[in-house]
């Protein structure tokens, strides 16, 4: 979480690697999308159910550049340049790994150009890169977010209730709404969102400690509830024909721009042995995000077929987090010699801060 400016969020990184490890876990339990026959115990199903790492990565980006920007002069071309800096080297060779893998499956070289190209607009880039389609559309729309913002939260709130509203339409047209609020900034805006509107009213949550527990107490007994009903795959058929799609994005967003805001803002974060691995694990979240997809599900087949069964849910969370450890050397590799030679080129992009900041 090193800005360009030289700006360090420790906090943030810790944030990053909780919402890389919700990820990788949720992947390596689910083998081959299979579902396990009940929900685990509260409060596991935040493994089972742990897709909702995405939802953290969305509402920690719009509190951060919410907390880098808000009141800030900056030069968008800049920005934009050093956004593409931090994103497009390893999402290219990415590409270029799953290009060979789709040649050697027989898969038409232009046909998977196409998908990239369509990618820019539609979630279809593989790997998990769809969210960093979503990703790119919220930065289009963060200057005028911001000056929106300037003066007052009506006019976030405003947008998160169209937001709302549009899905609902979207959900009584077509009848399901689980693919649009999962992969697209029409239900991924509510987070960015929720995430500059926790920066801007982080004086609520400062130390607001009772809160802050009632607020993950609850999203957790959600989220168990969600587990027992047929979670993200099974909620009667998927995509799911629950309205309940239209809400979620909020839900998650407002927990996640909750909790961010009062973990960063409330504690002196140290600067110990664990509080910097946990932050490196952050450091190197990108590299585990993009790339795990090519090790975790072999990971965990290899493990269920020559070491011990994963059919038990509890046998599958405990080993996760050593399939885990594992990726790290290969994710610090990747963020040194591959993200961090052009993280070293980008420019400042704020002109001037306002007389208020």
């Amino acid at each position: 979480m090193k800005s360009s400016d030289g700006k360090y969020f420790i906090a943030l990184d810790h944030v990053r690697a909780i919402a890389a490890f919700l990820v990788f876990v949720w992947h390596f339990i689910h083998i081959g999308n299979g579902q396990y026959a009940n929900a685990p115990i509260f409060p596991l199903s935040i493994f089972t159910e742990g897709h909702i790492g995405v939802s953290m990565f969305m509402t920690l980006s719009g509190y951060l550049f919410a907390k880098l920007l808000d009141g800030r002069l900056i030069d968008f071309s800049r920005f934009l340049w050093n956004r593409l800096l931090r994103l497009a080297p390893l999402l290219l060779i990415l590409f270029f790994i799953e290009g060979i893998i789709q040649y050697l499956n027989g898969i038409n070289p232009l046909l998977f150009i196409q998908l990239l190209v369509l990618g820019i607009i539609q979630p279809l880039w593989p790997n998990g890169g769809w969210s960093i389609t979503v990703e790119m559309h919220f930065y289009i729309l963060l200057p005028f977010l911001l000056a929106c913002s300037k003066k007052t939260s009506i006019w976030l709130l405003f947008f998160l209730l169209i937001s709302i509203t549009l899905r609902w339409v979207l959900f009584m047209q077509n009848g399901s709404i689980q693919g649009i609020s999962y992969f697209t900034i029409i239900g991924r805006v509510d987070q960015f969102l929720l995430g500059i509107l926790a920066w801007k009213h982080r004086s609520l949550l400062n130390k607001n400690h009772i809160f802050a527990v009632i607020t993950a107490t609850l999203f957790l007994l959600a989220l168990y509830y969600f587990d027992t009903v047929g979670g993200f795959y099974n909620n009667g058929s998927f995509p799911s024909a629950s309205p309940n799609w239209i809400i979620i994005p909020t839900v998650e967003g407002a927990a996640f721009a909750i909790l961010t805001s009062w973990y960063d803002n409330s504690f002196k974060h140290s600067s110990g042995m664990a509080s910097q691995a946990l932050a490196k694990i952050g450091r190197y979240s990108y590299s585990i995000y993009l790339l795990h997809f090519f090790y975790v599900f072999h990971a965990a087949k290899f493990i269920d077929e020559n070491i011990i069964s994963l059919s038990n849910i509890y046998m599958a969370i405990a080993i996760a987090p050593l399939a885990f450890i594992a990726l790290l050397p290969v994710a610090y590799a990747s963020y040194t010699y591959i993200e961090m030679p052009f993280l070293k080129t980008r420019k400042r992009y704020i002109v001037r801060s306002s007389n208020s900041n």
